[in-house]
């Protein structure tokens, strides 16, 4: 599109030459190699479920085409649409994750699905991007407009947030979410000594998850002592180790094999093990230019809802991404959290599609920023 001229008036030719075309392309290439690993991962998974061989890679590139245009059509919007957006989206997920703990569908032992028939979708994961512009406005509206109200709503947020996620047995959704929100405390320019008693209060709330919820005991039990199962974390070293620097070739892996849920929460071992450590590290690299990018876009502006919106996006994506890939590396417990832009599943690419729109809206050069705080 670089034959839009500056002087293009038009929706397409405004959009084109102020949104971000450096992270658009960063995004774009996350999701071609998705698409990509889908061909080699999910194959083998649909066989073992009577699927033919393609069925979920099918899926994976049908899902595709509502969320680019999710993502190309939300960057069209101005910031305070995206906030009126979002505040339906807030409300919306905190029914809907509360409706999952009434007619949810249970798979491994935890209810995050509602199957409406064609689709099975996790609120959870819609719930991210939206929550994350609300709590950034909270912020701003205490900062900069001195609303005392706003903080203790927020905390209230966050505490129903994490409340209604561990009732799902979604422990890591709840460390990413409470992690994000004291990023933008810290960020907005609160004392450094909350972010004290934040740690302080997250340490207890781990050491109660491990103490009362059996299913975190039995999985941090396991990953500091031999009594607990390993198997899916020593077959995903051992793709690692058979990929060497170059991998063994696209399609010739074998850990898609062993593994069942390859496909989404251990992608990452198929990229060591059929593209090699260089492409590993190159993912790595990917996201981390993304996380800055986004840092920087967020330091061009004065509003700080604007900032901390772009923040509070990049660092979900960022903070997911180190969780998905240090415990396949077996550097933490293993959580089910897929990998961004790269692993199967449809909320979860539906959810940071949304995100990434959002970004680009927010972040968008325009010749008069609006005033939103």
């Amino acid at each position: 599109m670089n034959h839009v001229s500056r002087a293009d008036s038009s929706l397409v030719g405004r959009w084109w030459w102020t949104v971000d075309r450096t992270a658009i392309g960063i995004v774009l290439i996350l999701l071609a190699f998705g698409a990509l690993l889908s061909f080699s991962a999910s194959p083998p998974m649909a066989e073992r479920l009577d699927q033919e061989a393609f069925f979920f890679v099918k899926r994976h590139l049908i899902f595709l085409v509502p969320s680019l245009i999710m993502l190309f059509g939300l960057s069209l919007f101005s910031p305070v649409w995206i906030w009126r957006l979002c505040l339906l989206g807030v409300i919306g997920g905190f029914a809907g994750m509360v409706l999952t703990l009434q007619i949810g569908e249970a798979v491994k032992g935890a209810e995050r699905w509602i199957d409406l028939g064609v689709v099975k979708i996790q609120p959870s994961e819609f719930m991210k991007p939206a929550f994350f512009v609300i709590t950034a406005w909270l912020f701003a509206l205490d900062r900069r407009m001195g609303q005392r109200w706003a903080l203790p709503v927020n905390a209230f947020m966050l505490m129903g947030m994490v409340g209604l996620l561990l009732l799902q047995k979604d422990l890591g959704q709840s460390i990413l979410f409470a992690s994000v929100w004291s990023i933008q405390l810290f960020l907005a320019g609160y004392p450094l000594s909350w972010m004290f008693g934040l740690a302080g209060t997250g340490a207890a709330g781990l050491y109660g998850a491990y103490s009362f919820m059996p299913h975190v005991r039995s999985r941090i039990d396991g990953f500091y002592t031999d009594a607990g199962d390993s198997y899916q974390i020593d077959r995903a070293a051992q793709a690692f180790n058979d990929g060497g620097w170059l991998g063994v070739g696209p399609g010739e892996g074998k850990v898609k094999d062993a593994i069942p849920d390859v496909h989404n929460d251990f992608i990452f071992s198929v990229v060591g093990e059929e593209f090699g450590l260089i492409a590993c590290i190159g993912v790595l690299l990917v996201y981390t230019l993304l996380v800055l990018r986004g840092i920087g876009q967020a330091g061009r502006f004065d509003s700080l809802f604007t900032s901390l919106v772009a923040l509070g996006i990049v660092c979900q994506l960022g903070l997911q991404a180190l969780i998905n890939m240090a415990s396949t590396l077996a550097m933490i417990p293993t959580k089910g959290m897929t990998l961004p832009f790269l692993s199967y599943g449809g909320s979860s690419l539906l959810s940071l599609a949304v995100s990434m729109g959002i970004f680009l809206a927010v972040t968008r050069r325009r010749p008069r920023q609006e005033s939103f705080l």
